[in-house]
């Protein structure tokens, strides 16, 4: 945990900030340290979601939180650029990023508007396990997306139609047979990916790169979150919730490991979409749903559980669901103990098997890491034997929490597309999924709370189930068959 320092060992100095220890601990045998710098003072746009709504909610947070960075950190950069620092400023949190000496750390630390002093080490994806299918072994529609209901929701004429989904992760093969069709950039015959591809990644890179122009994946991770969430090839290859939904990307990490900037620079993007040279950012083109894979751990850089809460509680407030893996910390309670999984304003999912049990490796609540007690994950989705698609235009079967969070992308993106009013209403997607949720046959006991009692740490509301969500939605019934009386609200 970040502590107010007394006096910083490594500087001899008394400090405003609280500062991470192990930023004082590689200034001790380096030159400089990564840091990401919080500021203390951050607007509250909390109240944007009830008076101000659709595309213009997105706007009006941008509004404000730009006008607010911009102003609050005009003398702090100001000082940067006479010292002739390289850094990165952000406005989705107000927050910048840079390089720091050990001179550069005392003046920071001191600085009263400064609230902390973050390591900027690498963080880590959610890992995976993972098996090859033989190149035949083929389902039409995978058992996922039957599992939750989605395959009923196409039957009542809705696919993810004009809804528009987003993913944060190792990159993407946007040429992928299941993909390409569905990517934002494609309109058929050519590619343009101004607003809808961005790359965090500006060192490094793997097979991809730093900086790459086009979407690229170096790691298969990224590829397969999407191919759950839309793919479909248009053969025997169905393995998306949301088939006619459009996506968009943004690479936060380097062959797996991330840092909060990447973190937050594929966040802000996603607040207002930039073209190839990251100007001229566009709020009206924000995705709905944001999918997020990956998880901030205390050995690989986020110290203080808090670090990015307030910019995920932005991203929230300005209409965009934001759908986090819990995490695959086994079946200890307690376990969902990472950001962003433990926030109050992402929509936790843990992974629950075919059976409806819970994976032995899915992490449980209550999140006890931040003192908060929470109920974690709010809801499962099958995320055990997922096949989907991987880089070189194949398909593999992968196992985690990474795997369950796209499928609640999806199942958002049906219902998004089904009644358009629910495109910037988080609150309202997230309500009738967890209204909905299928019950998961365990005995657990975490936090002192049974699997009697719903919501709890062990699941949750319980596996998600679009086909009764969308039945709730439309005050339709269902049907071991499909609908009747669906009043959908929405052309597609």
């Amino acid at each position: 945990m970040l502590s107010t320092l007394l006096a910083l060992p490594a500087l001899g100095l008394a400090a405003t900030s609280a500062v991470d220890p192990r930023v004082l601990s590689a200034l001790q045998r380096q030159p400089s340290a990564p840091i990401y710098v919080v500021m203390r003072a951050q607007p509250d746009v909390s109240n944007m979601r009830s008076v101000v709504h659709g595309d213009a909610r997105v706007a009006a947070v941008v509004s404000t939180l730009r006008d607010h960075a911009q102003a609050d950190q005009a003398e702090l950069r100001q000082e940067l650029d006479r010292r002739g620092l390289r850094y990165r400023s952000f406005w989705a949190v107000n927050a910048l990023s840079l390089q720091a000496d050990s001179a550069t750390l005392q003046w920071l630390a001191n600085r009263p508007e400064v609230a902390e002093i973050a390591w900027d080490g690498p963080t880590r994806r959610v890992p995976q396990v993972v098996a090859e299918l033989p190149t035949d072994s083929t389902r039409a529609v995978e058992q996922g997306v039957e599992h939750i209901g989605a395959h009923l929701v196409w039957a009542a004429g809705f696919r993810g139609e004009g809804v528009l989904i987003a993913g944060q992760d190792t990159g993407y093969e946007w040429t992928h047979p299941a993909l390409q069709a569905a990517y934002a950039g494609w309109d058929g015959q050519s590619a343009d990916h101004n607003y809808h591809w961005w790359d965090a990644i500006h060192s490094g890179g793997g097979v991809c790169g730093p900086d790459s122009a086009t979407p690229c994946d170096d790691n298969d991770h990224g590829t397969h979150t999407m191919g759950t969430m839309l793919g479909d090839d248009g053969g025997n290859n169905q393995i998306g919730v949301a088939p006619a939904a459009r996506w968009i990307g943004c690479r936060n990490m380097d062959q797996g490991d991330g840092t909060p900037t990447t973190y937050s620079e594929c966040f802000q993007f996603y607040l207002a979409p930039t073209d190839s040279t990251g100007n001229n950012p566009d709020p009206a083109r924000a995705p709905h749903v944001i999918n997020n894979s990956w998880g901030c751990p205390t050995s690989e850089g986020c110290t203080d559980p808090d670090v990015m809460r307030t910019l995920v509680e932005n991203v929230r407030a300005a209409g965009i669901l934001v759908v986090v893996s819990a995490g695959n910390s086994g079946s200890g309670c307690s376990s969902v103990n990472t950001p962003a999984a433990i926030y109050e304003a992402s929509f936790t999912v843990g992974n629950s098997t075919f059976s409806d049990t819970m994976a032995t490796s899915s992490s449980r609540g209550p999140v006890t890491v931040d003192g908060s007690n929470r109920i974690k994950p709010d809801v499962t989705a099958p995320g055990t034997g997922i096949r989907s698609s991987v880089r070189g235009g194949g398909y593999l079967s992968f196992t985690g929490t990474s795997m369950s969070g796209p499928h609640v992308a999806g199942a958002a993106a049906l219902l998004m597309s089904a009644d358009e009013t629910l495109k910037r209403d988080p609150d309202r997607v997230i309500d009738l999924l967890q209204q909905t949720a299928v019950s998961i046959n365990s005995t657990q006991t975490c936090g002192g709370i049974p699997t009697t009692t719903i919501p709890n740490p062990v699941f949750g509301h319980g596996r998600i189930d679009v086909a009764a969500a969308y039945a709730l939605l439309t005050q339709g019934t269902m049907f071991d068959d499909g609908f009747e009386d669906a009043a959908p609200t929405a052309d597609h």
